[in-house]
């Protein structure tokens, strides 16, 4: 199992989140975040004074996943995030020790792989 995190753009968010759904990746949470990494420092005109932005506004996803849907996570990710320019982001994949799923009590692989959908015309 593992943590996938990125940090992605907002403008890209949602062409990340079409990227995923196409994936069939489920089960996401989703923080707006400052930071920055290798943007270059802009100055901006506020109220007639200066200012020199060092934060970039970004969007967080936590995506916690099996095993065999950690590059098929990432890609989506990569494939929607993307512009080719400097600030397009970062994705982390981290290890996880254990997950729970509190509303059926279903541990580690049960509890972050999706649950089949059943259809009421599929019965």
């Amino acid at each position: 199992m593992k943590l996938v995190v990125a940090i992605v753009r907002p403008d890209r968010l949602g062409r990340v989140l079409e990227a995923l759904f196409d994936a069939e990746v489920q089960g996401l949470t989703i923080s707006r975040v400052q930071g920055h990494g290798g943007e270059r420092e802009h100055v901006e005109t506020y109220r007639g004074t200066s200012v020199k932005m060092e934060l970039s506004d970004k969007i967080r996803l936590e995506i916690g996943v099996s095993d065999h849907f950690v590059d098929t996570t990432v890609s989506a990710i990569m494939l929607g995030a993307r512009t080719g320019d400097v600030g397009d982001g970062k994705i982390f994949v981290l290890p996880v020790e254990k997950v729970y799923r509190i509303r059926t009590g279903e541990e580690d692989q049960a509890a972050v792989t999706p649950v089949p959908r059943v259809f009421e015309g599929s019965k």
